[in-house]
């Protein structure tokens, strides 16, 4: 054996370390999660001298205020307020509608729904706030309340926009002629349910009174500005005296985005008033009973089909249940209009909506914001045709699915990038759909009791926030001597994996390792004037907004970097692995630290903020026309079920999902979102079930009463798969958002349990089937699919 001089070895090149975008990644506080490290608003060190606040909330669904007093709650030691609508010194109201108020924070004359907040006691303990607000003595005069849509519609009343005087219609057509001549014609109701967001961490804020008057929030809430917006006009300050910051959430839905508000402002109200720290938390019976729901939807229809079973026009009426103010109830109302044709081309159309305004606690954002219910009407709508014409519901839908670019939407924005027929394709090949559906039917003609089901459900879902401003966000990125990095951004993080998209886009635009990025706290002093994060925009607004502050750091750093490699100024250079180098020298390079030190040294500012808006949206709401989405996410699901028929249970069999997230950022986390929302949709269909009783009164308020899904409802084969080779088009490298698409997949649950149910009866089977199907809901359709046979 010959020796080989080690001066004649080449030395092992090290990989570069790879970007951290489209790659998969863990949560970055996953371990902090699972740890108990990671702290929110009620873990922060609680300052010296803090009180808590406690809020005393109405018993009646509709009352008048007769008479208040406070003064034995007052006289007990440890009790510092108790404050009334008079005691606040700005604007009592806390609507999240520009140049709307009427949602005062504390009650003025009458109460509209149970748990409406009537008074607010501060005290040393919350056993105290307990004792004293005990000692409030509130006389009511009890008044009509209004309880249901029907009674709504009935007796006419509405909440006004506040901008428009008639109700929004979107109009394509002559629906009316097409409908008296059409082959097969579909017409009937249908109901959706509440359901409550039960995030874990429920509502909290702490307020801390600072100098000159200012104060310092920390609240659980998907919209800083907001409360930072709220808080001041209540306190009767401008907003450059309120700061509020969010470490994390434990979950939000769209539950935190205007409904942290109230409590916040009360935290603060409590400070400014006593000069001490105040607590405002809620447990979580009082969390449910107070705060708004997915919005009911009551729907009316009339469609036409061909014989073949495909759409040939759809008249439909949409009444949502605001409950007692305005919220973001008709946003909420407008997705779901834009969204009646789901996937669909819909030739001729005619779509009404309303807001209902009954005495229940206003209904607010929910995860797809108006988005599932409006699609749960036309899917109602397919299953029944399929039904009646005896056709497998899964080519009903393809049949009917957006095909070329002369299919515009009934508000007549062209779905571009339309992924649905190659979804289609891919989920049914992949999932076996066909001979799946033909061994459940050879099984259920043999099995008396049980039966199985499957359904197709696609899903096209636009992706914008509908209200245009709000498409907008800020970035603020510092970078220190050493080559570490602080992202300042206004998403807010509530367990989505916001803060890991993002920070894996921070560190691929700086070439620098994930670990050396360190994403802050989200707070308005340090990004301003920011959106909720919400409408699933989270990453792509603020990742362009990330994206063009490090640009600027790039640029200032780049002449510094060509100094030390010692080439031509203007030189395209790379960021890339922790270092800086000449596209054609690789080989030598400059490490990120060295340049930002010597950038320090030359005086180079290495702080930047960046700014993006969405580019040319916008709707007419008069017209019913314009261009309300940046681009349309897509996916579809295949769900098997089983169903019980003599206890009308069931369970999840099988789930296949294949969904559009254009290049994913971190698939991981995108797969996480999908089942997640998957599930979440699975409850609001099957489980979770809102209950009032004849007082306005919350029945559900408690895990104890209110079932959300559990570990034994998930499907027991779960398949999740990313469509690949699918970059978007102007959004942050080529991805697409995620939060709310998946979430309306799940209605492919109902489609499989309809066939199931289908098969207690005889050929044609017209399911009867009420939303959520619950055992009780489902025990019910299969007696009546019996009945069709007797």
């Amino acid at each position: 054996m010959v020796a080989i001089p080690s001066s004649d070895i080449a030395p092992r090149q090290q990989p570069e370390p790879r970007s951290p975008l489209h790659a998969p990644s863990p949560h970055e506080s996953g371990l902090k999660h699972t740890s108990g490290e990671a702290l929110y608003v009620d873990d922060l060190p609680t300052p010296p001298g803090s009180l808590v606040g406690l809020v005393i909330a109405s018993p009646h669904a509709h009352a008048r205020l007769v008479r208040r007093d406070a003064t034995r709650a007052r006289a007990l030691p440890g009790v510092h307020a108790v404050l009334f609508a008079q005691d606040i010194p700005g604007v009592n109201d806390v609507c999240a509608v520009k140049g709307v108020h009427d949602e005062p924070l504390l009650a003025v004359d009458a109460v509209y729904c149970v748990g409406q907040l009537v008074a607010f006691v501060v005290a040393e303990s919350a056993a105290l706030c307990r004792q004293a607000a005990a000692l409030v003595e509130v006389e009511y005069e009890v008044l009509p309340a209004i309880l249901t849509i029907r009674d709504a519609i009935a007796k006419e009343s509405f909440l006004p926009h506040p901008k428009f005087p008639d109700p929004h219609r979107i109009r394509r057509g002559n629906p009316e002629q097409v409908l008296l001549s059409a082959p097969v014609r579909i017409q009937g109701e249908s109901m959706t349910g509440a359901q409550d967001h039960f995030y874990l961490e429920t509502q909290v804020s702490l307020a801390v009174p600072e100098e000159d008057g200012a104060v310092r929030l920390w609240s659980s809430t998907q919209h800083p500005s907001e409360v930072q917006e709220k808080v001041a006009e209540v306190l009767g300050l401008g907003r450059h005296q309120v700061t509020v910051e969010v470490p994390r959430m434990g979950g939000g839905f769209g539950g935190k985005e205007t409904q942290a508000a109230p409590f916040a402002a009360l935290a603060a109200l409590g400070a400014v008033v006593t000069r001490r720290p105040v607590k405002v938390w809620l447990n979580r019976d009082q969390d449910m009973e107070r705060t708004g729901k997915r919005h009911p939807f009551w729907a009316r229809f009339d469609a036409g089909f061909d014989t073949e079973g495909r759409l040939l026009a759809i008249k439909a009426e949409l009444v949502s249940d605001g409950g007692w103010s305005n919220d973001l109830s008709h946003a909420i109302l407008d997705r779901a209009m834009f969204h009646l044709d789901n996937a669909y081309f819909l030739p001729d159309v005619d779509v009404l909506g309303k807001v209902a305004r009954t005495n229940y606690p206003s209904n607010t954002a929910f995860r797809g914001f108006g988005g599932p219910q409006g699609m749960f009407v036309m899917e109602e709508v397919l299953n029944r045709a399929a039904e009646r014409l005896g056709l497998d519901p899964a080519e009903v839908r393809r049949r009917n699915l957006y095909q070329g670019p002369e299919h515009r939407t009934h508000y007549e924005q062209p779905v571009e990038g339309n992924r649905l027929p190659r979804i289609h394709a891919e989920l049914m090949a992949s999932s076996d759909y066909a001979r799946r559906r033909e061994e459940i039917d050879a099984f259920n003609a043999g099995s008396r009791w049980t039966k199985r089901g499957i359904g197709y459900q696609p899903v096209k879902f636009g992706i914008s926030f509908t209200t245009s401003f709000l498409n907008q966000a800020g970035a603020f990125v510092v970078i220190y001597a050493d080559g570490s990095v602080q992202l300042n951004h206004g998403g807010t993080e509530m367990g989505q994996g916001l803060h890991t998209k993002m920070r894996a886009v921070c560190a691929h635009e700086l070439g620098v390792p994930v670990e050396r990025v360190r994403v802050m706290h989200t707070a308005t002093d340090k990004v301003p004037n920011t959106s909720a994060t919400a409408a699933s925009s989270g990453s792509d607004l603020n990742g362009m907004a990330i994206q063009a502050a490090c640009e600027t750091l790039r640029e200032r750093l780049r002449p510094v970097a060509a100094r030390l490699l010692q080439v031509e100024r203007g030189a395209e250079l790379v960021f890339s692995g922790g270092g800086v180098f000449h596209p054609e020298r690789a080989q030598r390079r400059v490490s990120f630290e060295e340049v930002t030190q010597a950038a320090y040294l030359a005086q180079v500012s290495l702080s930047a903020t960046g700014y993006y808006r969405t580019p040319d949206i916008g709707y007419d709401r008069a017209t019913g026309r314009g261009k309300p989405f940046h681009y349309y996410a897509f996916g579809a699901a295949v769900v098997e079920v089983e169903v019980s028929g003599l206890t009308g249970e069931h369970r999840v069999r099988r789930v296949d999902i294949l969904h559009d997230v254009g290049s994913s950022l971190v698939p991981s986390i995108d797969k996480g979102q999908v089942e997640g929302g998957f599930i979440q949709g699975l409850g609001w269909l099957t489980c979770e079930e809102v209950l009032f009783n004849a007082k306005g009164q919350l029945l559900t308020h408690s895990p104890d009463t209110y079932k959300i899904p559990a570990l034994g409802d998930a499907p027991e084969d779960f398949r999740v798969a990313l469509l690949e080779r699918a970059p978007q088009d102007n959004t942050i490298h080529g991805s697409k958002a995620v939060g709310e698409p998946p979430f309306m997949l799940a209605i492919g649950a109902v489609t499989a349990l309809r066939h199931a149910i289908a098969g207690f009866g005889p050929p044609r089977t017209e399911v009867q089937l009420a939303s959520p199907a619950t055992p009780e809901a489902i025990l019910r359709a299969v007696e009546a699919a019996r009945s069709t046979g007797r």
